[in-house]
């Protein structure tokens, strides 16, 4: 675990368990599904298309994705998955713009206390 806070998903699997779920809301920035885990942890997955750029940009983003979800897990409950899907629209974006568009859809889905 490299996180304190939480986990991340790492298999196809738990992607795809989370994909099938059907529940989503996006923005211009990101694209976010969340199922409940079944457990007491939060996971964290971040996925980013080769067509928002090469591998710089892509690990950029992922990192400042994965940046928002840590500083902001006080306030997400325990037991789901979320995974993040980031569109080509973060790609000229910073941190803030990064956490108030997680914050945002994480509101849309009732999970941010």
């Amino acid at each position: 675990m490299k996180y304190k806070d939480f986990e991340t998903l790492k298999k196809n699997e738990d992607f795809k368990k989370v994909y099938n779920k059907r529940n989503s809301y996006a923005n211009r920035e990101l694209i976010m599904y969340i199922s409940k885990n079944g457990t007491d942890t939060k996971r964290l997955g971040v996925s980013v298309s080769k067509k928002v750029g090469n591998s710089i940009v892509r690990h950029r983003l992922a990192r400042l994705v994965r940046e928002a979800f840590r500083l902001n897990t006080n306030h997400i409950p325990d037991g789901i998955d979320v995974v993040v899907v980031v569109k080509a629209g973060l790609k000229d974006k910073g941190y803030t713009e990064t956490c108030k568009s997680m914050i945002h859809l994480l509101k849309l889905h009732n999970m941010y206390r």
